[in-house]
């Protein structure tokens, strides 16, 4: 359990997802301040792991929005763990927040984790649903286990999330009442470098499911009175408007609504992830979606939605990345998600 602090009113939420695109500050030495104003080669060495930490000017430019955006809670997806978190809090934040992750499956370590601002007049806690079974074999692992040989190539009982279902619990004195609950994941990319399972469909769509089955859980436990966020990188289109395959169940066996639905935002602006294509084709979808369940919705400001969009050193909005090397000038390749929540009653 960790403490921030007591309350005794509702509050008001600024809440912002972001897919931080492999937010990696590792070092074998404690970074301090001075290591910021090393040059990328530099500040490069500073690691000997296998992953790059992300470029010093990207990890700045985050900051920034943060910083002039202020939200109360950060949704993150692709942290390089713990250490990641915690260092970007300490050198890019002020460590105005508390950073929150467990270490999830992922087998590049992009985890999901949080960043909760401190003094906000609650308690939270996380829970891990990394080791909850997905109830998914791959096709061939599948026919593996009919045919009786499932042990010989020990083939597991089922596979489990690819990052993780993270919950965070918000509580003012009972851990056991939580006042909100906010479901954080990263679903099964599209890559099948295996190729075992197309665009990675069957994966995504149990990892769906299961997610599912945690979230009517925590509908159940709380009996609705609640508010209950669901969030991450889905990886698809998980709207209402042409779903894909995989996410068609979200819409038959919950009543969670998308926040850029709720504020009517118009396709374009609902845009979080650009694919460049040949010929310079460029194709904008929503891929990080919030959800809200029924005691969450009447409280999301609708005007406060928006898809942030990057600005040059001018302080004007760019236009979508129309090229690969454009697109990794951008501090991640995902857009932040913001929104803000109103009143949220807050059990004593």
């Amino acid at each position: 359990m960790s403490q921030v602090q007591s309350s005794s009113t509702g509050l008001n939420l600024n809440i912002m997802l972001l897919n931080a695109e492999n937010l990696f500050l590792i070092s074998d030495e404690q970074l301090t301040e001075n290591h910021l104003n090393l040059e990328e080669r530099q500040w490069q060495k500073l690691s000997t792991s296998v992953f790059d930490n992300k470029p010093l000017r990207k990890c700045f430019a985050l900051a920034k929005i943060i910083q002039e955006q202020n939200p109360d809670i950060l949704l993150l997806a692709e942290v390089g763990g713990l250490e990641s978190l915690s260092n970007f809090n300490r050198l890019f934040l002020q460590e105005k927040y508390s950073p929150v992750l467990v270490e999830g499956n992922s087998n590049r370590n992009i985890d999901v984790g949080y960043l909760v601002r401190k003094n906000m007049g609650f308690y939270f806690d996380l829970v891990s649903n990394k080791n909850r079974p997905i109830q998914f074999l791959y096709p061939h692992e599948r026919d593996l286990v009919a045919s009786g040989r499932g042990e010989q190539f020990k083939i597991p009982a089922s596979h489990k999330f690819s990052r993780d279902v993270a919950e965070l619990h918000l509580f003012t004195r009972d851990r056991e009442k939580p006042f909100m609950v906010l479901l954080l994941t990263h679903l099964k990319s599209r890559l099948d470098p295996e190729g075992i399972d197309p665009n990675g469909l069957e994966r995504r769509q149990a990892e769906l499911q299961a997610l599912i089955s945690i979230y009517n859980e925590a509908e159940t436990r709380t009996r609705g009175k609640i508010p209950l966020l669901v969030a991450g990188d889905f990886n698809g289109n998980a709207s209402k408007k042409n779903t894909d395959p995989e996410f068609k169940t979200l819409y038959e066996k919950t009543q969670l609504l998308d926040v850029c639905e709720l504020a009517n935002l118009s396709q374009e602006e609902r845009a979080t992830y650009y694919q460049v294509g040949r010929h310079s084709h460029v194709e904008g979808r929503q891929i990080d979606y919030c959800f809200l369940s029924p005691a969450a919705s009447p409280l999301l400001e609708t005007e406060s939605v928006k898809i942030f969009r990057y600005k040059d050193h001018l302080g004007q909005i760019m236009d979508p990345p129309t090229t690969l090397d454009a697109k990794a000038l951008l501090p991640s390749d995902h857009y932040p998600l913001i929104f803000s929540l109103k009143n949220v009653p807050v059990i004593d």
